[in-house]
């Protein structure tokens, strides 16, 4: 029997919010597996752009793509231009996501909440629904979640982001379940706190804190993330469906 391997030649994944971070090294490594990849970003143009050089100077092989995906109408155009540009999308990975202030809950409003669900939940909805008729047409397909350990945690103060993580883990759980006939797998990553661009600023003190509670001993670094998301997309996960997997150097044991 052959043994099923990582490579992903021939396959289209789409990445949303991959501009930077944590969602440009998921890009980076589904392509250097062999993946065409989609590189989804909503607003900021220079990071866009300076990801795509990057890209395309490193050898790899996709397209750039803008659109909000919490909107039904820019996900089917999005998903359209793929189609047009690298072929119909066999694996999808939710990533984008919005603000994540930390307020208690008085001064949150249920506005915010909605918003929370809009990017975890909605937006995975919106998608999955956009590329499932061609992989149930194909037999195969990877969705894969990016939640986060502050669900397991219940991470304080938060409720807006867990609240909408729980409920992305959730719907997760439910997808495995509803499409694992069709040879479709839906997992989750989740990840502990990465320091990227977006948290240049924030307190030292908040940071060493938060690395000295890591079992580790140090902070994950996005490639993390990146290989247990390429994993996932692989046939060497063709039989893990449902699975939430932290990405957190331990903090989440037991």
């Amino acid at each position: 029997m052959k043994t099923p391997d990582f490579r992903l030649d021939g396959r289209v994944a789409l990445v949303t919010g991959a501009s930077r971070g944590l969602g440009k090294a998921m890009a980076f490594g589904l392509a250097r597996a062999g993946a065409k990849v989609a590189i989804n970003y909503a607003n900021s143009h220079e990071h866009a752009d300076r990801t795509w050089r990057e890209f395309r100077d490193a050898g790899l092989h996709g397209m750039l793509v803008r659109a909000d995906v919490t909107d039904e109408a820019a996900v089917d155009r999005m998903c359209g231009e793929v189609e047009r540009g690298l072929g119909p999308v066999d694996i999808a990975v939710c990533n984008a996501t919005g603000p994540q202030p930390l307020k208690p809950i008085e001064e949150y409003d249920w506005a915010f909440y909605e918003e929370m669900h809009a990017f975890f939940v909605k937006s995975p909805f919106l998608l999955a629904r956009r590329v499932l008729p061609h992989m149930k047409r194909q037999r195969w397909g990877r969705i894969v979640n990016i939640t986060s350990e502050v669900f397991r945690r219940g991470t304080h103060p938060f409720s807006a982001y867990v609240a909408a993580k729980g409920a992305q883990t959730g719907w997760t759980r439910a997808m495995a379940g509803e499409l694992a006939p069709w040879g479709i797998t839906v997992n989750a990553v989740a990840p502990g706190w990465i320091p990227v661009e977006r948290h240049a600023d924030d307190p030292a003190e908040m940071k060493e804190a938060y690395r000295a509670m890591v079992p580790m001993g140090h902070f994950g670094v996005p490639s993390d993330v990146a290989g247990a998301v390429t994993f996932l997309a692989s046939d060497a996960a063709r039989f893990v469906t449902g699975a939430d997997i932290p990405v957190n150097g331990g903090m989440t044991v037991g």
